[in-house]
């Protein structure tokens, strides 16, 4: 069972372009996330997967290795599996390359779950507390079953409460896991009206009837989306 951890990164990204060579405390935004991916202890390999020389050569730069795709990749966990055809990976992780946070152990219990339960597709998440995470957009927000499956993800608040409850509000957090053969299936699905209309990739799988399964963790991270959210990451971590 290989297990693989890829990191997907454009250089044209919408709300703040040139993203993953950001500078933060000394290091690019790709830098901060590959060696954090690194600290797993059940990977057997990790790439970097980008279309741009420049993130390829920051890339190499730093020693990670480095798959070239199309700039036609239609979104992240297309080019994820594009870096991965032909190549051994029975267990792959798509860890978003704006989560200069993420820690070993979360990706860690990713690869258990789905090797353990032989799941098809798994995320994370971590109950959300500030009031204006909920808010915002940028911040993307899941609903669980009982059996901890992602009943909907959503920009927009959910659930709505009509009167106060003591019921937890999660966000999700930027990384997914598949099984090989599930990733195959995901990128040839049709995108769906959710999916297009939230513009979250996720919601592919549940409007096709696949479950995805959501861990909840202890996280206190950044994702940075935003030119505001990349002067939070860069106060953090320079007091690492």
């Amino acid at each position: 069972m290989k297990r693989v951890i890829v990191i997907p990164a454009r250089y044209a990204s919408t709300r703040l372009p040139g993203k993953p060579l950001a500078q933060i405390a000394g290091k690019p935004l790709i830098q901060w996330v590959y060696e954090r991916a690194s600290t797993s202890t059940l990977k057997d390999d990790i790439l970097i997967a980008t279309d741009d020389v420049r993130i390829r050569d920051a890339a190499l730069s730093f020693g990670a290795s480095v798959a070239m795709t199309s700039p036609d990749c239609a979104s992240g966990t297309d080019r994820v599996y594009e870096a991965i055809k032909g190549r051994d990976a029975d267990i792959i992780i798509n860890l978003q390359g704006d989560e200069p946070l993420i820690r070993g152990d979360m990706i860690d219990g990713l690869f258990s779950v789905l090797e353990g339960e032989s799941l098809d597709m798994a995320t994370l998440c971590v109950p959300l507390s500030d009031k204006n995470e909920l808010e915002t957009p940028h911040t993307v927000k899941v609903v669980l079953d009982r059996n901890g499956f992602a009943l909907y993800f959503s920009r927009s608040p959910i659930p709505f409460f009509q009167k106060p409850s003591e019921m937890a509000i999660y966000k999700h957090v930027g990384i997914y896991g598949f099984s090989r053969s599930f990733l195959e299936r995901f990128v040839s699905l049709p995108k769906g009206q959710l999916e297009e209309t939230e513009s979250l990739e996720q919601l592919r799988a549940l409007e096709a009837g696949y479950k995805i399964k959501v861990l909840i963790v202890d996280y206190d991270g950044i994702s940075v989306d935003t030119p505001e959210d990349l002067e939070r990451a860069r106060l953090r971590l320079s007091q690492t």
